[in-house]
């Protein structure tokens, strides 16, 4: 290879490397761009027709929060952990892992208390629908 052409060939490979990394990110906001997009055309439709607002969009319903901050928790956990093994030991990883690892037990804690609450709730509401019957 010539010397005219090794810039060329170097700058082709990291235009190639970005557009690998950055492809999900783009594809990602593409969609949520048309999604939008598609939202928009359902409420306008809807309000052409006179629906209230109201019942355009249902209530979410979200999943139980426990699920969400274990989940959260266990993530963290992961990553500070994983940081904690594979990274060079300098001050600031390692303070990076004790944050990291206090909140995922922050978060994995509250996400248990969360679910021992939900099941001491839920046994009392079972047993009143079923002497309302």
């Amino acid at each position: 290879m010539g010397p005219l052409l090794e810039p060329i060939v170097g700058g082709l490979t990291v235009l190639i490397i970005f557009l690998g990394i950055s492809s999900p990110i783009i594809i990602i906001g593409l969609i949520y761009y048309l999604k939008k997009r598609l939202e928009h055309k359902q409420i306008m439709a809807a309000i052409e027709k006179g629906t209230p607002l109201s019942e355009l969009r249902p209530p979410k319903s979200a999943g139980p929060a426990w699920i969400k901050n274990l989940t959260a928790g266990i993530a963290l956990l992961i990553i500070a952990l994983g940081l904690g093994v594979a990274g060079p030991g300098g001050n600031v990883d390692n303070f990076l892992v004790f944050v990291l690892g206090g909140v995922g037990i922050a978060f994995f804690i509250r996400g248990l208390l969360q679910r021992k609450t939900q099941r001491q709730i839920q046994p009392s509401d079972q047993s009143n629908a079923g002497e309302d019957k």
